[in-house]
């Protein structure tokens, strides 16, 4: 195995459940322990509101650890984020340069792509108009082609295999590949099997907020599957 490259150990992450003072909180993360390393794809399993997206979040750095420890041995992380800091009177030119710019590129660079960004995102003309004309689809295209052009030590994609129409989809799920094949480390959310099993070479499975297993694809997925029936009846006998 290479060196691992990010490590979390018994990592909380905790959000008052009111915004005010004194309010009781709910922990996204409990208990959370992963291993990364350099070149490996991990994918990330588990239910919905198991805590998948705040884990992306921890290890972008986006959000720090209430509890628990963080380790980056010097490597860059980019959250596969759609539509970052757009404005909607600003045209999707501008918009590409200001979202550029808070994923870390500087602004000769992020001109400098603006060809590529255009050509990819397949906008013609609407890419000089305000992004508020723009429909879902459009405004999903800009926001790929932008995240595209940075090139990270660390990518992690939290469910964005379903950007616009099924034509840009297959477009955009052949760049992702591409990208991920060139040795980038990939930490990968889904809540399908199936990318999974294509894209990645290892797992974490994280349920109410706690990793409960780390290893091999099929035997993470096996393992989770597998005890969804118990999960299933301790969330209803909790509900009751």
């Amino acid at each position: 195995m290479s060196e691992p490259i990010i490590e979390l150990r018994n990592v909380g992450v905790a959000f008052n459940a009111q915004l005010r003072m004194g309010a009781p909180q709910f922990w996204a993360l409990e208990d959370v322990n992963l291993v990364l390393p350099r070149g490996a794809r991990m994918g990330v399993v588990g239910r919905n509101g198991a805590g998948k997206s705040t884990l992306l979040r921890v290890i972008a750095g986006i959000l720090a650890p209430d509890r628990g420890r963080v380790r980056r041995e010097g490597v860059s992380c980019q959250l596969l984020s759609l539509a970052l800091g757009f404005v909607p009177y600003l045209s999707g030119r501008d918009n590409a340069i200001l979202s550029g710019l808070m994923l870390g590129l500087r602004r000769r660079e992020i001109e400098r792509r603006l060809p590529a960004i255009l050509d990819f995102s397949e906008l013609g003309d609407f890419f000089e108009q305000p992004v508020s004309s723009y429909s879902t689809g459009m405004f999903m295209r800009l926001g790929f082609s932008v995240a595209m052009q940075v090139e990270p030590d660390v990518l992690l994609i939290d469910e964005v295999l379903s950007v616009g129409d099924t034509e840009f989809q297959k477009k955009s799920g052949d760049a992702l590949r591409e990208r991920i094949h060139n040795g980038t480390t990939v930490v990968f959310v889904s809540h399908m099997d199936a990318p999974i099993k294509q894209v990645c070479d290892c797992a974490v499975w994280i349920e109410h907020g706690r990793s409960v297993m780390q290893g091999p694809v099929d035997e993470v997925l096996a393992a989770y599957h597998a005890a969804a029936p118990a999960v299933d009846a301790i969330v209803a006998e909790a509900a009751q």
